[in-house]
């Protein structure tokens, strides 16, 4: 049986936290064939109690994990760390996505029917045929667009949502990606990581999403955050090893310590 890990990243996630795991495990629970789905919430010391709310969830579901760290340290950091935990346990498939419900869990089977087809790496794309955005004013849609096309552009990927976070990878490509070269632990690590698997020749497959805003909380995004990401995506490029600028990509439409 396929094993299908999960990773949510939580800084001060506890009112949207029940709701997405629950989500998370029905979707898991619904995938044909079946799978072997594990939740894994990556908890950055959240003030709010996220973290021991995850804790009472991991005692109640065996199927939730919680992996616990210090203290903020990037997204691209709470990634990493569960994606070091859950290959290490032998998942076939790694999942990272959004605790903020954003991106909707009943989309997990498609992401993972996906990779069972053959992908290396599958993006929820929200600007692929059929994706969207539900919820955002023009200024945050003009921003996450703009900044996808000039990151296509300057890495030279025919990729619609380099920016987005819903993404589905096989273990192989994985850890040919986490354990080298990517540096970014902001949100560039989304288009980083993407750069990387295209350089390195693994098959890249997007489906459409509909991404919402939170109904709960904070949004993490900002100005500088964006601004960051600008400036680190042409020094991708600028760093990357001479003689290795393989890339396969494709749309395709498709309808701390470890607790628990």
């Amino acid at each position: 049986m396929t094993s299908v890990w999960v990773v949510l990243p939580t800084f001060n996630e506890r009112e949207n936290l029940p709701i997405v795991v629950a989500r998370a495990r029905a979707a898991l629970a619904s995938c044909e064939p079946p799978v072997d789905g594990t939740v894994l919430v990556v908890d950055d010391g959240s003030p709010d109690g996220t973290g021991d709310l995850a804790d009472a969830l991991a005692h109640e579901h065996p199927e939730v994990r919680v992996l616990h760290r210090a203290c903020k340290d990037g997204l691209g950091g709470a990634y990493l760390a569960g994606f070091v935990v859950a290959l290490g346990t032998g998942g076939d498939l790694v999942i990272e996505m959004d605790a903020d419900l954003s991106h909707d869990p009943a989309d997990l089977p498609r992401l993972i029917a996906a990779a069972r087809e053959g992908a290396d790496v599958v993006l929820g794309s929200r600007y692929a045929p059929g994706g969207g955005v539900e919820g955002w004013p023009l200024h945050r849609r003009l921003l996450s667009r703009g900044g996808g096309r000039y990151a296509a552009a300057v890495l030279r990927l025919p990729l619609t949502d380099l920016t987005g976070g819903f993404k589905c990878f096989r273990a192989p490509a994985l850890r040919a990606l986490a354990h080298e070269r990517v540096a970014s632990r902001g949100y560039a690590f989304q288009i980083e990581l993407t750069y990387e698997a295209a350089r390195r020749g693994f098959a890249i497959t997007e489906i459409p999403i509909v991404f919402r805003e939170r109904e709960h909380g904070k949004s993490k995004m900002s100005l500088a955050i964006a601004f960051e990401a600008m400036w680190r995506v042409p020094l991708m490029r600028l760093t990357a090893p001479p003689g290795r600028a393989r890339r396969r990509a494709s749309h395709r439409l498709s309808n701390g310590t470890l607790a628990g």
